[in-house]
């Protein structure tokens, strides 16, 4: 059995189609059906059921994708554990972080991590879902909200954080010390868009009150979100990290003093997977400015 039998194994398991499975590594159609059936030969079972022009994975072929993904997972953390010893403090690391934290909150972080290490090339993804990116190592490392156990991934818990109202400094509220979460009830509310957990969170907590949120403006973009509400457009809710980080003297924080929505944060990681120096320092550093 050779690894370049299970790599083309594993592009078959990840199209389930032999002809795009050959586009994807690069060889004809019918050379990756020879070499899928001298791996079926060698193991003595078939590894995929061949239904018409459909395919599927057998039972032995699901128990050889996984230990197929384990050795070329090792494999890579070979290669990366020995690149640090030829090239100390340099390669790439990907870090996947929420949308709303990334424009004003992250990026200062990844300034300095930067400035401490101007080798290490940077690859910043914003996405809802950062734990699916984790577990299909498309990124190294992920700060999101704590995910569903999962035993292929470690998190590194976060300070639990509280949300509060934000609202322009002309706004009715402005001068308040505080607000209850009812008193959202029929506010216009900036916001962003369902699927978005920001929004999933806090709008839990307003049906456990009885109502839903009256939003008026949805934007996927925090600038956006922010000029809303600075021009009196309407209120939205964040947490007081966030809004620190902005630090427009236009804007109000108001905590919610009943029963306010709030978040666990993690930093994610496979378990399986090599942590370089430059990947367990960028680590230190996210858990020292989101801890303090």
């Amino acid at each position: 059995m050779e690894l370049r039998q299970l790599e083309y194994f594993m592009a078959v398991c990840e199209e389930l189609h032999f002809t795009k499975a050959a586009d994807k590594v690069g060889i004809s159609q019918p050379n990756l059906s020879l070499q899928i059936k001298a791996l079926e030969e060698e193991i003595g079972m078939p590894l995929f059921d061949r239904i018409g022009k459909r395919i599927a994975l057998t039972d032995a072929g699901a128990v050889l994708l996984k230990h197929a993904r384990g050795m070329f997972q090792n494999l890579q953390n070979a290669k990366l554990e020995i690149g640090e010893l030829r090239h100390h403090q340099g390669g790439t690391l990907g870090v996947g972080v929420l949308p709303s934290e990334l424009d004003f909150r992250l990026t200062p972080m990844f300034i300095d991590f930067r400035n401490r290490y101007p080798n290490v090339r940077l690859k910043i993804v914003s996405a809802v879902d950062v734990a699916d990116l984790v577990l299909r190592a498309e990124i190294d490392i992920g700060i999101s909200l704590k995910p569903l156990y999962d035993n292929r991934l470690v998190l590194r818990c976060l300070p639990r954080e509280e949300y509060g109202v934000v609202v322009s400094a002309e706004h009715p509220f402005a001068g308040r010390d505080s607000v209850s979460l009812n008193e959202l009830n029929g506010l216009p509310v900036i916001m962003y868009p369902k699927g978005f957990w920001g929004r999933e969170l806090v709008e839990q907590f307003c049906r456990k009150h009885g109502f839903n949120l009256n939003i008026v403006v949805e934007t996927t973009s925090n600038p956006s979100l922010f000029r809303f509400v600075r021009e009196n457009m309407g209120v939205t809710v964040q947490t007081p990290a966030l809004v620190e980080a902005i630090g427009d003297p236009k804007l109000r924080f108001l905590p919610i003093h009943d029963d306010p929505p709030y978040r666990e944060m993690s930093i994610i990681y496979r378990a399986d997977k090599y942590l370089g120096h430059a990947a367990q320092a960028f680590i230190h550093l996210a858990e020292e400015r989101l801890k303090s």
